[in-house]
């Protein structure tokens, strides 16, 4: 028994609920969805990309090396919620600087164990991604249900805004520089800045409403548009400032939110996935190799393929759905990946892009 649990629920908002132990205290709502990762607990927790989202792990046993500051993404946890089968109370891993359950409870961070994760999981598959609740405080059901109905849809939520940075600093190259990239902070993981600056990039990172006029002040040689929570078709600025990039022809690299903001910007559209894609055994076929990548992903919005315009070539997709992973403008320096080359879960296979982007600018 973990000390101080005491009991917990999940409610769905299709009325099922799930009773176990509290890991962690608290109540949160949130968009419930599912990660199949078998390791990179302590990245998921500290990825932007899951503000707004209560996070089910499907490897039952979680905790086992504990968290080290070295594997955050970036400075606390992001995710609303945690949900696992079993949290493991003492780490075995002379890396760990204290264990996840006291780093839960440290940041406040409402998690529960004890439950039928298999039995959550095979719901969200057929229902889809579920707003949840939460809660090691409350045990009245029928008003939590009562809130959760009255909780906001992910779809058209703007959440990058509010996982940005809010000035612009600065990041060195950390082999000789190559390249000064601008790179746009929608709730960028750290492992994209340190993937570009072991490269040889000098990073200029800018909050997510930064206009265009101040980037081509910056005279950089292209441009990432990072990763991010939420709807990408809420970020109005955004898109048009990403369409004045394209127009006066700044070499562009987009990351899973940014892939969706470069097609946005290039008249595409977007939809939402049923359960999205979270996890790091995602396949992608590069349509010109013929070759496999086993990637990590973690989106709930996709782009529409038919949308993308003449000219623009999807250049991978996903072998699960036939979504798109990729694609590239034809005749200039503008490519993307609607998954997460700097994450490597096992293989190396997505990193490349970034090489391929810096050797288009440099």
């Amino acid at each position: 028994m973990i000390g101080g649990s005491r009991a917990a629920l999940l409610a769905l908002e299709d009325g099922t609920v799930f009773h176990g132990r509290s890991v962690s205290p608290g109540t949160r709502f949130g968009e419930v969805v599912f990660n199949t990762s078998m390791t990179g607990y302590q990245e998921i927790l500290t990825d932007p990309s899951y503000l707004g989202q209560i996070v089910v792990l499907t490897q039952p046993h979680i905790g086992n090396y504990g968290v080290a500051p070295h594997d955050e993404e970036s400075g606390k946890p992001w995710v609303e919620g945690l949900v696992v089968r079993r949290a493991t109370a003492v780490p075995s891993s002379h890396r760990a600087s204290e264990g996840l359950i006291e780093y839960l409870r440290r940041h406040e961070l409402p998690a529960l164990d004890g439950i039928d994760t298999r039995a959550l999981v095979r719901r969200l598959r057929e229902k889809g991604a579920l707003r949840g609740v939460l809660t090691s405080e409350r045990s009245d059901v029928p008003a939590l249900l009562e809130e959760l109905a009255a909780f906001p849809l992910m779809e058209g939520r703007e959440l990058a805004h509010q996982a940005s940075c809010k000035e612009e600093w600065e990041m060195a190259a950390t082999v000789p520089q190559r390249a000064h990239l601008a790179v746009y902070d929608f709730g960028i993981k750290t492992n994209i800045l340190r993937s570009l600056a072991a490269r040889g990039a000098r990073l200029s990172i800018l909050p997510s409403d930064t206009p265009a006029e101040r980037v081509e002040a910056l005279r950089v040689d292209g441009v990432v548009l990072g990763n991010g929570p939420g709807d990408p078709e809420t970020l109005h600025g955004p898109i048009r400032e990403v369409r004045r990039l394209l127009d006066d022809q700044v070499p562009v690299l987009g990351i899973c939110l940014g892939h969706q903001l470069l097609g946005l910007a290039l008249g595409a559209q977007t939809f939402k996935l049923k359960f999205g894609h979270h996890g790091g055994n995602q396949p992608v076929k590069d349509l010109d190799t013929g070759k496999t990548l086993i990637t990590s992903q973690n989106h709930g919005f996709a782009v529409v393929p038919e949308s993308l315009p003449p000219g623009c070539r999807v250049t991978q997709v996903n072998l699960n759905d036939g979504t798109v992973e990729a694609f590239a403008v034809e005749g200039k320096p503008v490519i993307s990946a609607q998954y997460h080359p700097e994450a490597a879960p096992g293989p190396h296979d997505a990193s490349d892009i970034f090489d391929e982007f810096l050797r288009r600018v440099s």
